[in-house]
Formats: structure tokens, sequence, C-alpha cells
């Protein structure tokens, strides 16, 4: 787990110069890879390389980067791990093709395969998650490529004439040619998501590499490329829908079982200290059951608690880490723990981020390094087995809503908007020992606003995107911004599928998880120099889990049901159900009190007209509706929030 930066500079340059900049973008990397760093340029060819390394894999100075190919060919910086690596090696030594290998890193074993098969070949055979900058001196050409789930970041874009890439927008900004102009078309995407999805990015000329895309730039036509794909989640879905399981549901847990512990296992490989997160949910707690099968000793596991109602899970993950036996470490944080993090996520997130579960996540990561460093997370488990409740019974529902007349669409929703989110949460509360357990939610009142948005729409796709939107109509928020087209709105780029409930489920895989969960979860935690790993993630999880049967993911009301009965081999059912909970903070109840002056300067009329990218009104009405407590605003206002104290950091670093 590293940073990587560079720059092509097609003009060349001077070997000082080059090393000036390309030093400058690596010491902005330096929280991801704080145990060694390095630099190669050529200055015929303008091009310039640094990598930042946390050693996780051959800990020896032959994992050192910028690394040569043993011909002499190719240059690359590599951020990530190759989890099959080993077997790579295996089918190169077989193939005659193996070099004389000079350490046990997977840097070195990817740039033999580059060698021997090519690089989309040796992309196709990796199973990891990466992203990497790859010069060959024989074509005098670029590749940057990034892993199939989107794990690790990958920005680049072109500045004049020179080519910029890295990990972090922060290296890039760190180059003479960068020009920090904010596209206000992607602060509108930011609104609308909480992230700013790839491609996109926060300045104009800068882009994000989509997941299980390359880039190859040749000095023949620097310019005239774009993006390929080297593997599909489209293909994933479309192979799995024409070739489901047809087998038992005893069979269909034996199958996920073995597949997620091969994933798990290969993902264990490390030369330092590992652990894992654990909240004591279905995702979490299975991830650590399987790793703990595969120990001989007790695994390092780690939770965080709030200690407020409705926030809280230690108690739960603290019984599973009980049960399981493994070595286990919990920290309760005080409401001021957590506020104090708040002024340095604007550095922590290169280009502003709207999810308030930053906070808590980056709590995690700060405890989990105090012992370890990598963590294996449940990440991904509901957007592939059906664990968002928007996907419980979501055709079922969307049918139903269909058959009602608009008037009494109308009707319901105007009925549901009466009573604001907290009088719905009190009211829940007493009914609640009268409801069946699927009905007794988190967060109700919440969810009875997202119901009154939903009733009135036109199609099962704008009921998603409505449903997956803060702001519905963010370019009457921000100035001049004409929101561009996403994987969300372009049903060219939708998976091949009838049912919503699938459909959902894909689309969530490749928008909320790349550009929401994992950038989250990367940042937080490389903030802390803590290497994370996503078992689930493993394409051949992915694609297996395409494969198995929507029947088998939910069912009766309940989503991840076959993953549940993985889980169940391990952990007693008592101590998993219960309602889903999200790893969120009260913020709601923050911002009315001790964040509410903070906010209010951020909010200010007269700064917001000066700054000139919002128009003040509609962000001023939400403010003092919050404040009122008559509705429940803490996402919209989160996003916004964190934009101006992003871009009050911005011309604070600038000025």
């Amino acid at each position: 787990m590293c940073g990587l930066a560079g720059f092509w500079q097609l003009h060349g340059g001077a070997h000082g110069a080059l090393l000036q900049q390309v030093q400058a973008m690596s010491v902005q990397l330096t929280h991801r890879g704080p145990d060694d760093s390095g630099v190669w340029c050529d200055e015929a060819a303008g091009i310039a390389l640094a990598q930042r390394r946390l050693s996780i894999l051959d800990l020896s100075p032959a994992g050192h980067q910028p690394m040569h190919s043993a011909c002499g060919r190719y240059v690359v910086v590599f951020n990530g791990e190759i989890y099959n690596h080993l077997d790579l090696r295996e089918r190169l030594l077989a193939e005659g093709a193996a070099p004389a290998w000079r350490g046990h890193s997977d840097t070195e074993t990817l740039l033999a395969c580059f060698v021997a098969w090519g690089v989309e070949r040796a992309l196709q055979a990796s199973v990891g998650m990466f992203a990497f900058a790859l010069w060959d001196r024989q074509q005098r050409a670029l590749t940057l490529a990034r892993d199939r789930m989107g794990e690790k970041p990958l920005y680049y874009g072109w500045q004049d004439d020179t080519l910029l890439f890295g990990s972090e927008l922060k290296a890039l900004k760190a180059h003479a040619a960068f020009h920090a102009d904010i596209d206000r078309d992607a602060l509108a995407l930011l609104l609308r998501h909480d992230c700013i999805p790839a491609p996109h990015a926060i300045y104009h000329g800068v882009f994000k590499l989509r997941p299980g895309h390359l880039l190859r730039i040749s000095a023949d036509a620097p310019r005239d490329v774009q993006p390929v794909p080297y593997w599909r989640y489209n293909d994933a879905v479309s192979a799995g829908l024409r070739n489901p399981l047809h087998v038992t549901d005893a069979e269909a847990t034996d199958a996920l079982e073995a597949q997620l512990s091969a994933s798990v296992e290969a993902q264990m490989l490390a030369d330092v200290p590992l652990g894992a997160f654990l909240s004591g949910g279905i995702d979490s707690s299975t991830i650590v059951a399987l790793m703990q099968a595969r120990s001989a000793r007790p695994i390092k596991t780690f939770t965080m608690g709030f200690g407020e109602n409705g926030y809280d899970e230690a108690v739960h993950a603290k019984s599973v880490a009980a049960h399981l036996g493994t070595e286990h470490t919990e920290l309760y944080v005080r409401p001021e723990d957590a506020l104090a993090v708040i002024p340095r996520l604007p550095t922590i997130f290169c280009e502003p981020f709207g999810d308030s579960s930053q906070i808590p996540t980056f709590l995690i990561s700060q405890l989990t390094r105090r012992q370890v460093t990598v963590a294996l997370s449940g990440d991904g488990g509901d957007e592939l087995f059906g664990g968002y409740n928007r996907y419980l019974g979501a055709r079922t529902a969307w049918e139903r809503m269909q058959r009602l007349p608009w008037f009494a669409r109308q009707a319901g929703a105007g009925a549901l908007r009466a009573m604001s989110p907290a009088a719905w949460n009190r009211w829940f509360e007493r009914v609640k020992p009268l409801l069946p357990k699927r009905w007794r939610l988190a967060t109700p009142g919440d969810k009875a606003q997202k119901l009154a948005d939903v009733l009135t729409l036109s199609s099962g796709h704008a009921f998603f995107l409505n449903l997956a939107s803060q702001w519905k109509d963010p370019g009457s928020v921000v100035i001049g911004a004409h929101e561009p087209v996403t994987l969300l709105t372009d049903p060219a780029a939708w998976p091949h599928t009838d049912n919503l409930a699938h459909w959902m489920m894909a689309m969530d895989a490749q928008s909320y998880l790349p550009d929401d969960i994992l950038v989250k979860v990367d940042r937080a935690a490389m903030a802390n120099s803590l290497e994370t790993r996503v078992p689930m993630l493993d394409h051949r999880v992915v694609e297996l889990a395409w494969r198995i049967p929507l029947h088998q993911k939910i069912r009766g009301g309940e989503g991840k049901w076959l993953l549940r009965q993985v889980l169940y081999r391990h952990v007693p059912r008592e101590l998993i159900e219960r309602p889903k909970m999200g790893f969120g903070i009260p913020l709601d109840s923050w911002l009315r009190g001790p964040l509410r002056d903070w906010a209010e300067a951020l909010l200010d009329e007269d700064r917001l007209h000066r700054e000139g990218y919002f128009h003040p009104a509609p962000i001023r009405q939400k403010w003092k509706e919050h404040l009122s407590g008559r509705h429940n605003w803490q996402h919209r206002l989160w996003t916004v929030l964190m934009f101006q104290a992003w871009l009050e950091e911005s011309q604070r670093v600038s000025s």
C-alpha cells in the first residue's frame, strides 16, 4: 500500500527541475507511505515518477520503487497488493518466463508479467487492488491502470503540455503547472451524491480513472486517447444472470463460503501485523469469522462506539468477538473526540467529500493503526448480496406504488411530510413493540421523508436516482452549473436486467461503492498509514455473487440471506439478528449544538454571496428548518459544509 505520483512533460526537461517537481508531489503523499520513498526521471522523455511506500510485503530494499523490470524496458510505481502474485510466479516459471528474482514483492512479480504477457493479459491474470503508472522506455508510452472494483485511487489530467497523475489530488496540485480552477458541474454532482463520481473531479481538466480501466498514452499521439476497460462489471452481471447457479441452499452456502474463504486467506498474506474492523454486523462478522477459522492465534479486531442510542454497535461487536475468540479492542468516542476530527477533514480528503461517516471511519482507522498495519473490512456485502433497505422488496414496492392513482400518491406524500422526522421517530418508538421485526427501523423519520419523495416519481430508475440523491436539483443551488451525465443517468451504461433490485445492486456497485464507500475508507485509513483490504471485492467473489439467484440473496423481507447462512455456521444467529445500522454519528443534533457556530460561519449569507459558488437562499432555508427541528437536513447541509471547509483550506494553502 503506497502512494504514487508523476508527470510527463512532452518537451522534456532538465534533470534537476524534473526531480524537484516530482519530489514536491511525493511529499504530499507521505502519509500513504511513511516507510520509504523513491523518485526516477528521464530528462530526454520528460517523464518523472515518485512513490511513497508503506511496506507490507518484502520489507527489504528489494521492494523499493520506482522499480525497473529485469530486462530494463519498464519502470513502474505501484500502489496496492496483488494477492495471487505467488501463483503468478509459478505460472511464469512453468512457462520459462520467470526472471532471476531479486526479492519477493508483488510489484516485481507484476513487472515480470508485463514483460512476459503484456499489460492487459497481466491485469486479467491478477487478483488484487491497485493503481499504477508504467513507463515503457522502448515505446515511449505511459500506461495508467486501476483495479477492477476501484479500491485504489488514481487521478490524472493534462495541464498545458504536462500530464499529471497521482494517488491524490494534493500531489497534482504540488506541480507548478497545475491550474486550480473549480469545476462547477462537478460541484453539482457533489451536492447530489455526497461525492464526485468518476471520471469527474473537482478541478477542470482533472479526472479519476474509472475502475477496471487502463489508459495508454504514446508520445506519437499523447492527447488522442481515452481510457479503455480491461474488465467490465456489467459483463460480470450479464454472465452471472445468463448462467445462474441451480443448486440447493446448502450447496450455494458451501460455494460462497469456499470462495470467500479463499479470498480471505489470500488477503491475510502480510509481513506486518494484521487485523480487522468489526462492527458486529453481517459483513464484518463474516470476514472476521473466516479469518479466525484460518488463524492459529486470535485475530486482532477493532470496533468503536459513541454510546448514544441509535449509533452504538460496539456492544454487538464485543459479543461476536467473544464468541469467535478474537483479541478485541474497543474505543468509546466522546463527542469532543469526533468533533476534533472535523477541522482535519479538508486535508484528509483531497477533494470535497460529504459522507459524514468519514469521521468514525477515520477514528476506527486511527485506533486500529496503533496495533496493526493492515486491516480487513467487510465492505461490498450490501451491494453484492442485497443488504441495503432499498433493495428489500424494491420491485414489489414500486409495483404497488404504480397501482395507486396519482392523486392518492400525491396525498400520501403530503401526509408523510406533514410530520417532521423527529415526530415520526417518536411515534415509531411508541408503537415499536407492536410492529413486526422487519419494520423496526433505525431511523424511521428519515425513511418516511424518503418515501414521500419517491411516491410521485414516474419510473423505477427515477426511484433509485432519487434515493441516491441528497440535493434533488443541485443545478438550482450551484451557480452556473450544468450537471453532467453520469453512470446513473446514462441508459447506455446500465446493466441489462429487468429486475429493479438487481439493477439497483449493480448500479450501487459501480457508483456508490467506488465513489463514496471506497474513497472514504482509503482516505481515512491512509491518513493513518493503515492499509485496508476488502475480501468481498475479489472479482471472483463478485462474479460468483452474480450467479447466485436473487431469492438466495433476498428472502422473507431480509437481505443478504445467503451471506447470513455462511455466518451462522460460525456465529449464533441471536448475536447477529437486529435492525441494520449505518456507521454514522449523531450529526443532526451536533449541527444544532456544538457545531452550530462553525456551521453558521461557513453558511453565512454574505460569505456565500462573496464566494459565488452557491445561491444562498435554498441553503439558508434548509439551515433554518434544520435548526428549528422541523426537518432533518443533516446530509444536505453537511455536503455544503464540507465544500465550504475544503474551499477555505484550499484558499489558505494557496495564499
